[in-house]
């Protein structure tokens, strides 16, 4: 009997010393926490999707490891501001995934999803390659309760619009954005904005705010924002924050400066940026609002008077605003009606098109662009300057502003593949801008804290597992303006909810993602 008992006891301890202790370990890393503190060297163990224990693990057993010698481990990265619209297409979300992003918020600039919690149910079916959460939009919501009217809701419409906001902030969104430069919420007045921000900032929501303008108006449009904040009892995001234009380089020092203001009196202002001197909209931000509203713009233009209007606010655009002065500024991205334009530039279709490259003719040129059906369009018409000045501010957030592609479809911006990569690069490490701690803590603590996300952009045990692996001397952004379809390098492993969706630079192909509901993380 007591020779059974004793190899059963044996049994039963070479079963445990065989078990694994750990799903997964992370060996050997130098761990970035994502709190802007200096490294330590160390290992993370991990169970299921949860990190139970960060030190030396060596000892330990797991189920799958993964050697960080030489790398940097953080958090995975949050992309505060993301284009996800054709993410039920591309599940996997590549492009962001590769740059190390493991949470993107999407529904910025006013273009939230609706109905707000049917579509995040119906996300969920799919096969995620990352977490995803949203804001609820006013241009979405304006636009089903007004359509495209310059002018002021009812009551009841104000009404319908404050309920729309409150079911959506119960529905999960993380606050609400907006973008009053665009139709139609370009035509609403800032207490309609108050109005409805107070209600998703009752519920614990952000603010986040393509301003009414980033060129000539852009000092009244951050007062704007600021006074929104205080009226409605909200943290503001000034989202891409940018100062564009050449009359407008430098402002950013001005703009800063009424941040700190804002805070200093008690005010939660914070700013999220991408790390590039140009922007991508569509080439209706040339055109003057007024000429498309209520979908006339065809109309207007057949009227000689209306059109001379319409070509002369295009003109004082594209010689003061996003058009930087020069044709050569304006970049085609996405031209479904003529796919040789995408890459190249105004100037260059007007030479196709054997015009003089005029600021008149380009006008008219972008008059028949939007007859057509408009464009996705990159302006390069910033400062690096004004860019980096702003980088560096401490309430300065990384936000793509990408929207989500894949190799061979359209032209697009390079940020969308390269954002994550080309801070800590050429940033931080080529240009010293700040310390590669401070580079994390701006894509993961900082942006977690901003939208009160639980257990996540923190490595610590408890939290859960979005990790993301690098080599800090090669990690590099490869997307260019000319051929923007490259994967960044030196992103080696990144790791959602505890499972690995890329190792050794490559994509798994599985999907652990999910949506991120803010009444539930």
């Amino acid at each position: 009997m007591k020779n059974l008992q004793a190899l059963f006891l044996v049994l039963i301890l070479f079963g445990c010393s065989k078990s694994p202790e750990f799903d997964l370990i992370i060996l050997n890393g130098t761990i970035y926490d994502g709190t802007d503190n200096a490294p330590i060297q160390g290992d993370i163990g991990i169970i299921e999707d949860r990190i139970v224990e960060i030190g030396n693990l060596k000892s330990k057993k797991a189920t799958a490891t993964i050697d960080a010698t030489g790398l940097a481990v953080s958090p995975g990265f949050i992309d505060m501001h993301t284009h996800l619209e054709p993410i039920m297409q591309l599940p996997q979300a590549e492009s962001l995934v590769r740059q190390g992003v493991t949470f993107a918020l999407g529904g910025p600039d006013g273009g939230g999803p609706w109905p707000f919690g049917a579509y995040l149910d119906s996300l969920a079916t799919f096969p995620l390659g990352l977490n995803v959460g949203y804001l609820v939009g006013h241009n979405t919501i304006r636009e089903e309760v007004m359509g495209m009217e310059n002018r002021k809701p009812t009551e009841e419409e104000l009404e319908t619009m404050e309920s729309m906001v409150e079911m959506a902030m119960k529905e999960g969104a993380f606050g609400i954005s907006t973008g009053l430069k665009y139709l139609p919420g370009t035509f609403s007045e800032v207490a309609e904005v108050i109005a409805l921000s107070k209600k998703a900032g009752e519920a614990g929501g952000i603010y986040t705010s393509h301003l009414r303008e980033e060129g000539l108006g852009l000092l009244e449009a951050v007062s704007e924002a600021i006074s929104i904040s205080r009226e409605a009892n909200i943290p503001v995001i000034l989202t891409h924050h940018k100062a564009i234009g050449v009359k407008m380089w430098g402002a950013s020092q001005k703009t800063l400066a009424m941040v700190d203001s804002a805070r200093g009196i008690g005010l939660d202002i914070r700013m999220d940026q991408y790390p590039y001197a140009a922007s991508h909209t569509g080439l209706s931000v040339l055109i003057p609002s007024w000429a498309l509203e209520g979908n006339q713009f065809k109309e207007r233009t057949e009227d000689p008077e209306l059109r001379k209007k319409i070509k002369e606010g295009i003109e004082f655009n594209i010689l003061n605003d996003r058009g930087g002065s020069d044709l050569r500024r304006i970049q085609f991205s996405r031209v479904s009606w003529k796919k040789d334009l995408e890459g190249k530039t105004l100037h260059d279709w007007a030479i196709e098109s054997g015009l003089e490259p005029t600021v008149s003719n380009g006008a008219e040129l972008v008059i028949q662009a939007q007859l057509n059906g408009g464009t996705g369009t990159i302006y390069h018409a910033m400062d690096e300057q004004d860019v980096e000045n702003i980088m560096k501010h401490p309430m300065t957030m990384i936000g793509s502003d990408g929207r989500l592609s894949q190799p061979g479809e359209g032209h697009p911006h390079p940020r969308a593949y390269g954002t994550f990569p080309r801070v800590l690069g050429l940033y931080s490490r080529d240009k010293g801008l700040f310390p590669l701690q401070t580079a994390i803590y701006k894509m993961t603590g900082l942006s977690a804290q901003s939208l009160g996300l639980k257990n996540r952009g923190i490595l610590k045990p408890g939290n859960i597992a979005d990790i993301t692996i690098f080599n800090p001397e090669t990690v590099i952004d490869q997307s260019t303006y000319i051929e923007p379809h490259q994967y960044p390098k030196g992103i080696e492993y990144v790791i959602v909810n505890g499972i690995p969706v890329v190792e050794s630079a490559a994509m798994t192909g599985k999907t652990p993602g999910r949506i991120i509901r803010k009444t539930e993380n």
